[in-house]
């Protein structure tokens, strides 16, 4: 048997029982197991976890026992599916008399005396098919104006589907145009998932309430017995564990403290800490999407490709995708438009604001550019407020000093200054990395042009 025969009369099994087709993860374990490879080679190859990766082939072998009527496992796969194919080709010789055909590696033999075998004319490829998918999208924004953000959304996508991440962070200014690009990744990737909900996290969000929303969601579309005797729904990671599901969180800031450094809980919703960690330490098929300027402590920006944990800081726009704002507010023929694009960061926000403000009092955006003048609108005031609020006692006194500066400065000229304790500075610049507040290459940290002119006016 070569590995195409093998692939699909497994894909024809699994979905017989499931409904479902062979998805990527259990074909590569299929894959893997016909070459011989370990479970660990398996998982290095599709980078993903190994202890993952032997409960979804544990889980796969259990599907075949049942329709092969045997104990499959991981040696003797090949043996059994050799048997199977064996014992179809005996009983169409004794039964080649018979109106009807049935299905052995490609070609259609279909025999009503056969289990599994599909009738004639149905589709028996190999072509993956939408999952029934549960949505719950009635608070995920419409995706309005969409940028091109091409390499983003394949990362994350990548990530999700092939990489099997449970925990992914999408962080960055506001405006930058986050929760823009994961409306965009959702409508794209949703029905590779049985269950898809968008929560928006409020001040008032406690654990039991969102832990309650979802499981109320997941177990609706279950046909299962609540009546006093079974009353009781299962834990949210069952389900997890049950399901491929995809959940969104848009808003995540709003877990945190105002005032204190970068994603510490408030009191009342420390509770959500044990449930990221238990969605990240637990095997299951899921993944969570968190969207925020700052995100939890415990989801680091460090790349660590043995955890399962991921995170996204969203950059501004490119040269091209920020001409098209300024096209969109009749301002594609101003000279050396990149170098407004540049000096806002190819943030969508700041650049429509400042674009808006250009048109109203007709301001020749030319001579804007030849002056470096930083206009900051009171829209954008209010953005930029909204997150200086958000920062510590410490972190403004970095900021401060980083914005008297005319070039990047190096750690070392920060800490001669003196004025704050190396302890206290090295956490607020940590802290302001991860507001994605301050702009660091190396050693060297500086502001952005825009929080330059912002902060001076203090």
């Amino acid at each position: 048997m070569n590995l195409k025969e093998v692939l699909k009369m497994a894909d024809e099994m699994v979905f017989a029982k499931t409904g479902q087709h062979l998805d990527n993860l259990q074909e590569a374990i299929l894959r893997g197991t016909m070459q011989g490879e370990k479970y660990t080679k398996i998982a290095e190859e599709i980078h993903c976890n190994e202890s993952y990766v032997r409960q979804v082939g544990s889980q796969l072998w259990q599907i075949l026992s049942e329709e092969l009527g045997e104990d499959v496992s991981k040696t003797n796969f090949r043996a059994s599916m050799e048997r199977f194919q064996v014992s179809i080709v005996s009983h169409w010789e004794q039964h080649h008399n018979q109106i009807g055909s049935f299905n052995i590696c490609g070609e259609t033999l279909h025999s009503p005396d056969i289990p599994n075998s599909h009738p004639p004319n149905q589709e028996t490829s190999n072509t993956k098919q939408p999952q029934t998918s549960h949505q719950d999208l009635s608070e995920m924004p419409e995706l309005g104006d969409f940028y091109d953000r091409t390499s983003e959304l394949q990362t994350l996508t990548t990530w999700i589907l092939q990489q099997n991440s449970r925990l992914l962070a999408l962080t960055g200014r506001l405006g930058i145009g986050k929760t823009t690009l994961a409306v965009k990744l959702v409508q794209q990737i949703k029905d590779e998932f049985e269950y898809v909900i968008w929560c928006s996290i409020d001040a008032s969000h406690t654990l039991d309430e969102f832990q309650h929303k979802l499981i109320q969601f997941f177990s609706h579309s279950e046909k299962q017995d609540l009546s006093p005797t079974n009353p009781k729904r299962l834990p949210l990671i069952k389900y997890l564990q049950k399901y491929r599901c995809l959940v969104v969180l848009d808003d995540v800031h709003n877990l945190f403290c105002s005032g204190d450094s970068a994603g510490k809980y408030k009191p009342e919703c420390e509770e959500y800490r044990s449930l990221f960690k238990q969605i990240e330490k637990l095997s299951h098929q899921s993944c969570f999407l968190l969207i925020g300027w700052e995100q939890p402590r415990e989801v680091t920006q460090f790349k660590n490709p043995n955890t399962p944990i991921r995170t996204l800081q969203l950059k501004g726009l490119d040269i091209a995708a920020g001409r098209e704002i300024l096209r969109d507010y009749g301002l594609e023929e101003i000279d050396n438009s990149e170098a407004l694009i540049h000096r806002y960061e190819g943030n969508p926000l700041w650049l429509k604001s400042v674009a808006n403000l250009i048109q109203e009092l007709g301001i020749d955006a030319t001579e804007l550019l030849i002056d470096d003048t930083i206009l900051l609108p009171e829209d954008l005031k209010d953005v930029l407020q909204q997150q200086y609020d958000r920062t510590s006692e410490v972190e403004k006194q970095v900021m401060s000093l980083l914005a008297k500066e005319n070039q990047p400065v190096h750690l070392a000229k920060l800490l001669e200054k003196g004025q704050i304790s190396s302890s206290d500075l090295l956490n607020a610049l940590q802290s302001l990395s991860r507001r994605c507040s301050i702009e660091k290459e190396g050693s060297l940290y500086t502001l952005s042009p825009v929080l330059k002119e912002y902060i001076k006016g203090f």
